[in-house]
């Protein structure tokens, strides 16, 4: 199964309020211009381990953006939206726990938010909410900000490699997440959020955890680095894009059955046997390979049981304008 109604919905900051109790959620009031909305964020997990894990990006560029930036405000529903694993949103081994509630400033999740929504309602800005919608309800006031009916949007995190009695709502490209655009700097900011309960590697059609427990670890990522690409050669070397491949590990890696994959799930299997420790490797992408995008795209290394093990993204204004390669 997967979430109902999923997608994102755009609108402007109204009021907030912080996550307390048993059960707290970051609640955000928002206009889209016809209606008002709750956005409702977890900010402790009802799992253990309960301290949620965040990551925030305070100059966020992915191609999502194109996909978003001219909506209309209200909700659009999504068929193909957010990933955490298939998206290269972000590096997982940067996502880590933080409590909702510590005594002094700008040390926990409540007021990591509080920060960059202060600051997109300051700037009059809009925010993009990624989760499941519900409402209106009818003849039923909102709970929390008191506007009728009750309308809004949840499911804000993460929503795959659930177990148990979440299973429910697994699936691919459907979770969630807020992605502020900040006019007076012209830049995107993003607050990505899971559960320490959640595994990092799920089937590519139902979303659900893999089998194997060795790839329930969200840090088995990484063994090898995507470290650069030349996304738009020139001169000799026109036509013929290039990804540098880097081993960190202290051990020679067998490459064999690896893969490379495009935004379009276009893919190209490695003809290389291993790789070195500390050394790179200068992959030629043949033409009917995999397409690298002048106007933004996704890089993901896969190992030869297809499961991910390193991938980056980047937007139009990231690629260099000379033929240098881009490094990650």
């Amino acid at each position: 199964m997967s979430l109902d109604r999923y997608g994102t919905l755009k609108g402007k900051v109204i009021e907030y309020k912080l996550g307390t109790g048993d059960n707290p959620h970051f609640q955000i009031l928002i206009n889209d211009e016809t209606d008002l909305h709750r956005i409702a964020v977890n900010v402790k997990s009802q799992a253990t381990p309960s301290e949620v894990l965040y990551i925030i990006d305070d100059d966020f560029n992915h191609p999502i953006i194109e996909v978003i930036k001219d909506f209309n405000y209200g909700f659009h529903p999504l068929d193909r939206g957010l990933d955490y694993i298939r998206g290269n949103l972000f590096d997982p081994e940067k996502i880590v726990p933080l409590p909702f509630n510590i005594p002094g400033p700008d040390n926990d999740l409540n007021e990591k938010i509080q920060n960059l929504v202060n600051k997109v309602q300051s700037e009059e800005g809009d925010v993009y909410a990624f989760g499941q919608k519900w409402g209106p309800e009818k003849d039923k006031r909102d709970k929390y900000f008191g506007f009728k009916p009750g309308n809004g949007i949840h499911d804000i995190h993460m929503n795959q490699g659930n177990f148990g009695r979440w299973m429910s709502d697994n699936g691919v490209y459907q979770d969630g997440g807020l992605l502020f655009y900040l006019p007076q700097s012209h830049k995107w900011a993003a607050v990505f959020l899971a559960f320490q309960s959640q595994t990092w590697h799920t089937d590519e059609i139902s979303g659900n955890p893999l089998a194997d427990n060795e790839y329930h670890d969200q840090f088995s990522f990484g063994s090898v680095k995507i470290m650069a690409a030349l996304i738009n050669p020139l001169g000799a070397d026109q036509g013929k894009e290039r990804i540098l491949l880097f081993n960190p590990t202290a051990q020679s890696i067998n490459l064999n059955g690896w893969s490379l994959l495009d935004q379009s799930k276009n893919k190209y299997y490695l003809a290389h046997e291993s790789l070195a420790s500390g050394a790179v490797l200068d992959i030629t992408l043949p033409a009917d390979s995999i397409y690298l995008g002048n106007s933004g795209g996704l890089i993901t290394l896969l190992n030869k049981e297809g499961i991910k093990i390193h991938g980056v993204k980047y937007a139009r204004n990231d690629i260099p304008s000379s033929g240098s390669y881009l490094v990650f």
